[in-house]
């Protein structure tokens, strides 16, 4: 669940409802905690906007080191489907892996330095302002950004993958084997390592009474360790599916349905007798849409003996369709943001088969267990 901002170098920007929290538990932390420690004898007004405005920075200078990937990736010819902005900080969602090891490093590297980058010119800017004797309010609130951009760079540079220290590390041993399998595993066995040593220290902050740092680094560890997890997933199965098109592995021999049936009948002469979960709609040769299970379930029992599959399909001009020559790849992250199980597969106007989510993890598993 996240909305969307625009976009910034034609990418979306996109914030995700958990930073909505973040931002909350910030500029509380700040008002009540670290500001009044730091800077005593301000009014608390004046706590409560410095907190908001070092919130504020925190997640640009997020949002600038994430678009410190993108830019590099999208000059290197990598595609950057969005950047989403969450709970932990923010994400580039790349839709293909870098395919080359020295790109990978460049990619990753560029957004610890951007970090370093602000860090600098916000603490010159605090180291200014203190020497002309600026409001105090002005001097808190750069020099607590120019610190947390500083810390957000160190943490990045952890060898943990996914984070960018993690895919440098995973990038020099990919440089050195050549092998983009094994070195991701190796990088991901290096951030299981460091997760738990995270989560160990996290539980023993709680056991000596520091509860809230705990449970911070204990979700920290968690993170590490899911994100590395599903970044091996995911390199895995760019890995199986590196060369498929959709014209490869899309059926083509494809069971139509006509459009003036019951529900009913669609139901008795084909879901309970095949096997698809779907079933492209046709009129003499026209293609008019495709009918699935949700489109079914979405009629009512009472209302299936007379309610027609042309009723209750999806208009061909709503399916979501591919052409042949799409990556499979490309196929399967469609049908994640699309949320559908199959595409129609077209050339112009001409329906030539479809491929379901089935069919691309059929081809996933029989790839990897034969090593092609």
């Amino acid at each position: 669940m996240s909305v969307r901002l625009g976009k910034i170098l034609g990418i979306p920007i996109r914030i995700h409802y958990t930073l909505w929290f973040v931002f909350i538990l910030i500029v509380w932390s700040l008002a009540y905690g670290y500001m009044p420690a730091q800077y005593p004898g301000l009014g608390v007004v004046t706590y409560w906007a410095i907190g908001i405005a070092c919130a504020i920075i925190l997640f640009v200078s997020v949002l600038v080191h994430e678009l410190s990937h993108s830019y590099i990736a999208k000059k290197n010819g990598l595609p950057i489907g969005r950047i989403t902005l969450f709970f932990f900080g923010g994400v580039s969602e790349m839709t293909e892996e870098p395919k080359d090891a020295g790109l990978e490093v460049r990619m990753a590297a560029a957004g610890p330095l951007m970090s370093f980058l602000i860090a600098g010119v916000l603490g010159a800017l605090w180291y200014l302002t203190s020497l002309v004797k600026a409001p105090v309010a002005v001097t808190a609130t750069l020099g607590y950004g120019g610190l947390i951009n500083a810390v957000l760079g160190i943490f990045n540079l952890l060898p943990a993958f996914p984070l960018d220290g993690g895919r440098v590390f995973r990038g020099s041993i990919w440089k050195h084997s050549k092998n983009l399998i094994s070195a991701t595993r190796t990088a991901t066995r290096v951030s299981e390592g460091i997760s738990l040593l995270m989560m160990l220290g996290g539980f023993v902050e709680i056991i000596i009474g520091d509860f809230v740092d705990g449970i911070w680094i204990i979700f920290l560890g968690w993170f590490i360790r899911s994100g590395a997890e599903t970044s091996l997933q995911q390199t895995l199965v760019g890995e199986a599916l590196s060369g498929v098109t959709v014209g490869d592995i899309m059926t083509r021999d494809v069971l139509t349905v006509p459009g003036n049936i019951t529900i009913d009948q669609l139901i008795s002469e084909y879901f309970l007798v095949h096997r698809h979960g779907g079933y492209p709609v046709v009129e003499g040769k026209q293609v008019l849409g495709i009918v699935t299970m949700q489109c079914v379930r979405s009629v009512p029992k009472e209302k299936r003996q007379t309610t027609t599959v042309k009723d209750a399909m999806i208009p061909c001009e709503q399916a979501v369709t591919v052409k042949p020559s799409v990556s499979a790849l490309d196929a399967m992250h469609m049908m994640a943001r699309q949320n559908v199980g199959r595409l129609l597969v077209f050339d112009g106007s001409q329906m030539l088969g479809i491929v379901t989510r089935g069919d691309l993890m059929r081809t996933i598993r029989t790839r990897q267990e034969l090593g092609a």
